[in-house]
């Protein structure tokens, strides 16, 4: 009997089995010979050493605790998908002015580090939208209708992201594009709630499946080498969200940290992924 090659899914204390539909991924890793199992990234019993390649799925609480998060996945080294320098870079939303500087067409954003530049951002927009530079799930988003009188809802000290409101959520909503080893493979349609701008399931938004079409591939393969480029790191996988700002498709959000495969919509999105993960191993074989 051979030994099989040890993959760690890093997931957190949210969903500790792993990613909504994470059967999918366990069945696909399994049939290429991978003994692969989920572990929650700071449960510190977990001997991540011992991993050939780990890939880092659903630790979605990482936003409160980035500073530990980060130590945590500094010390991975090579086994790490993506790698530190990646995720250090992409925790914060300011990575997206990053982007912008390299050509990439992606909704207009500028970076405040206090409510005081909130609100000079603000008020050259007729409805702003202001995000934690560092948060995952949709956590902290408000629109900012009256920038004089704004104050952080939830108490957070910033520093933010501004943007302005993409109308086009509203009717159009989010597209999102999972490229895997430099190729797009996959696609899902997002749609808010009629009472709110985010797309997440927990404030009542919707995903559906449907065909890749060539414009958004396109895009969220430029946007992922662009990254790479940038960075000079390899993205084994990452989701690009995509809006129509002014009738032109740009990006929105690159996630490279801890993007969602949406298996619980598009199990077959596990049949790349499990195949990255196994061209990795080869090459460090």
């Amino acid at each position: 009997m051979t030994d099989r090659p040890v993959v760690l899914l890093a997931t957190c204390g949210w969903f500790p089995d792993g990613e909504p539909g994470h059967a999918a991924l366990d069945a696909a890793l399994d049939a290429r010979g991978i003994d692969a199992r989920w572990a929650q990234w700071d449960d510190v019993t977990v001997d991540w050493s011992e991993a050939a390649v780990i890939a880092v799925r659903s630790t979605w609480d990482y936003d409160s605790r980035v500073g530990e998060f980060l130590g945590w996945a500094s010390g991975l080294g090579p086994a790490l998908l993506n790698g530190f320098r990646t995720f250090r870079w992409n925790v914060d939303k300011r990575y997206l002015l990053d982007l912008l500087d390299a050509g990439l067409p992606v909704v207009p954003t500028r970076a405040a580090d206090t409510v005081a530049g909130v609100r000079r951002i603000a008020e050259a927009l007729e409805i702003a939208v202001v995000k934690p530079r560092v948060g995952a799930g949709g956590r902290g988003l408000e629109l900012v209708r009256d920038p004089a009188g704004w104050e952080p809802a939830d108490g957070h000290e910033g520093p933010w992201v501004v943007q302005p409101l993409v109308e086009s959520i509203h009717h159009d909503g989010e597209t999102s594009v999972f490229v895997i080893g430099g190729h797009a493979v996959s696609q899902v349609h997002k749609l808010p709630s009629r009472t709110d701008v985010r797309v997440h399931e927990q404030f009542g938004g919707t995903s559906r499946p449907v065909p890749l079409d060539q414009e958004s591939a396109v895009l969220a393969m430029e946007a992922i080498a662009t990254v790479a480029g940038l960075l000079g790191e390899e993205i084994a996988y990452g989701r690009v969200d995509l809006m129509r700002y002014q009738g032109r498709l740009v990006v929105s959000e690159v996630e490279l940290t801890e993007p969602g495969l949406y298996l619980d919509v598009l199990p077959d999105n596990a049949e790349p992924f499990a195949d990255a993960v196994v061209e990795r191993i080869r090459r460090q074989a």
